[in-house]
């Protein structure tokens, strides 16, 4: 009891201090508890994990201003690692009938946040949360048959749509194809083989890349397999989540077919964008640093890192909102939409916006 006393006092003297700065509420909550934030959305780790040498899962138990998600859909997720916030995309893959949330998170060997996620991350840890967002979700009303389709950690956004499914005791014809290199890198095994005991309707289907034996196909995605695993898949809209490679040669099967419309799908890679890199003008200055140069034609982020400095960043593709800054002056122009913004004092994504003529940043 008497070591509580002095933790306790502490606390007391932060939260003194700090209502003597002009902060907002949830400021002052975190110094008593992180959880208690009424704005903010935060999350408590109440469970750890590992289905694979090189993944985790956490459950979550998120604080009050969650409101839930869509099945399909993604949260941001945000750390701090050695004084830095750094935040990353995730998709949950839990039932968006479930109030708790799932994450599961593959290391990737160059990946800070993913790295951190695995090694460091424990329960009681609490974590930074958005509100879910993106359209990758399932129509209303339900088709009356569905195919999902993933590869590797791809499978979450998938997972949580079948889950869901179950949950609203789907009577459609469902099947789920997953890709992984064997059964020891086979996410979620046991949990879909008893969603196939409960869904009567469903098939799942294993497929392993590598493996030659104990999968229900081996070798990588074609034409047969999505006979073998869902003979009516032509009649079915198709949900599709998992690496470059195995989605390309999706794509190439159903837009041969005719079925391009049919197929919904969901990446954290960054598109293929192209830049006028011959004819840019102007100059681009980042205020705070000091630092000014010749626009080249690239998204600021890329400049900025080419001119020495290092901004905070995640996805590169305009989804994570890490690299948030300030735009005091100037014209961009979005890299994924084409649409020019020249207000002054405006929130820009470094990593999709375009210097057109002089920009000046307030970093």
């Amino acid at each position: 009891m008497t070591a509580l006393v002095p933790r306790r006092a502490r606390r007391l003297a932060s939260l003194a201090e700090a209502l003597l700065t002009p902060h907002g509420m949830d400021r002052y909550l975190e110094l008593v508890d992180p959880m208690l934030v009424r704005r903010e959305i935060r999350g408590q780790v109440t469970g750890v994990r590992r289905q694979t040498p090189d993944t985790v899962t956490l459950t979550i138990r998120p604080s009050r201003a969650w409101r839930g998600h869509l099945a399909g859909q993604y949260v941001r997720v945000t750390v701090e690692i050695d004084g830095v916030r750094r935040t990353r995309c995730y998709s949950p893959a839990g039932s968006e009938h479930d109030g708790s949330l799932e994450l599961t998170i593959k290391a990737d060997p160059q990946g800070l946040v993913s790295r951190h996620l695995n090694r460091t991350v424990t329960v009681g840890s609490v974590l930074g949360l958005s509100t879910p967002d993106g359209e990758f979700t399932l129509p209303s009303p339900r088709p009356r048959r569905i195919l999902l389709l993933s590869g590797g950690s791809g499978i979450t956004p998938v997972l949580s749509m079948l889950r869901t499914l179950a949950d609203e005791k789907y009577e459609g014809d469902l099947a789920f194809l997953h890709y992984s290199n064997g059964a020891e890198d086979a996410l979620y095994r046991a949990e879909l083989a008893d969603l196939a005991r409960r869904l009567p309707g469903l098939r799942v289907v294993h497929a392993f890349t590598h493996a030659k034996t104990g999968g229900d196909l081996h070798g990588f995605f074609s034409k047969e397999h999505l006979a073998q695993a869902a003979p009516w898949y032509p009649d079915a809209e198709t949900f599709l989540c998992g690496p470059k490679p195995l989605m390309d040669s999706v794509r190439e099967v159903f837009g041969a077919d005719g079925l391009g419309a049919h197929l919904h799908t969901e990446e954290f890679t960054p598109p293929a964008l192209t830049f006028d890199t011959e004819n840019a003008e102007g100059q681009v200055r980042f205020a705070r640093s000091g630092r000014e140069f010749a626009n080249s034609g690239k998204p600021l982020l890329e400049q900025a890192e080419e001119a020495g400095l290092s901004p905070e960043h995640g996805c590169r593709m305009g989804i994570c909102f890490s690299c948030t800054q300030i735009k005091t002056s100037g014209c961009v122009r979005n890299a994924k939409t084409g649409e020019t913004s020249s207000e002054e004092n405006e929130e820009i994504q470094l990593c999709i916006s375009v210097p057109v003529g002089d920009v000046e940043i307030n970093a």
